[in-house]
C-alpha cells in the first residue's frame, strides 16, 4: 500500500512540476517577444503589464499542448534512471523544443511554420528555461518512488 501511494504522490508533483515548466517556458517566450520588440521596464505601462498575466497562463496551455509527448518521453527517462542533476533537464527541455520544431517543420504549414533562426533559438531557450524549472521543482527527487515502501533493516549491532 505505501509503494502504491508513493506512486500517485510522484505522479503528482511530476504533474505540478510540468505545470511548472510550462508557465516557465511561456514567461521566457512572451519575455524574448516583448524584447523584440524592444519593449523594456522603463516602458512598462500597466496596461501592457497586467496583459502579461493573461498571455502567460494562455501561451503556457499551447506550451503544454504541444510539447506534452516529448516532455512525457524525456521525464519517463529522468524517472527510471534517477536523474537529479539540473543539465539534464536543461538539455532534455531543449531536446523537447527541438522535437516540437521537427514536427512544425514536418507539417509543412505555411503558417505555423517556424523559419527564423532568432524564432527558433528563442523556442529551444524556453524548452531549456522549462526544463530547469521542472528540475527545481520535481526533477530533484527524481526516482524516490523507488525507495519508497523499503523496509531499513536496523543492521547488526555492536554488542
Amino acid at each position: 500500500m505505501n509503494r502504491l501511494v508513493a506512486y500517485f504522490i510522484r505522479f503528482a508533483i511530476i504533474l505540478i512540476g510540468y505545470g511548472v515548466a510550462a508557465l516557465a517556458a511561456s514567461a521566457f517566450l512572451n519575455i524574448m517577444f516583448l524584447a523584440s520588440l524592444s519593449y523594456t521596464p522603463e516602458h512598462a505601462q500597466p496596461a501592457a503589464t497586467a496583459s502579461l498575466y493573461f498571455s502567460i497562463p494562455f501561451v503556457a496551455l499551447f506550451v503544454a499542448y504541444f510539447a506534452f509527448m516529448p516532455a512525457a518521453v524525456a521525464i519517463l527517462v529522468s524517472e527510471t534512471l534517477g536523474r537529479r542533476d539540473w543539465l539534464f533537464y536543461a538539455l532534455a527541455g531543449a531536446v523537447v523544443a527541438a522535437v516540437f520544431l521537427g514536427f512544425v517543420h514536418r507539417t509543412a504549414d505555411a503558417n505555423f511554420e517556424i523559419t527564423d533562426p532568432r524564432v527558433a533559438a528563442a523556442v529551444i531557450g524556453s524548452g531549456m528555461v522549462g526544463g530547469i524549472f521542472y528540475w527545481l521543482s520535481a526533477g530533484r527527487s527524481a526516482g524516490s518512488w523507488r525507495q519508497a515502501g523499503r523496509s531499513i533493516s536496523p543492521g547488526r549491532s555492536g554488542s
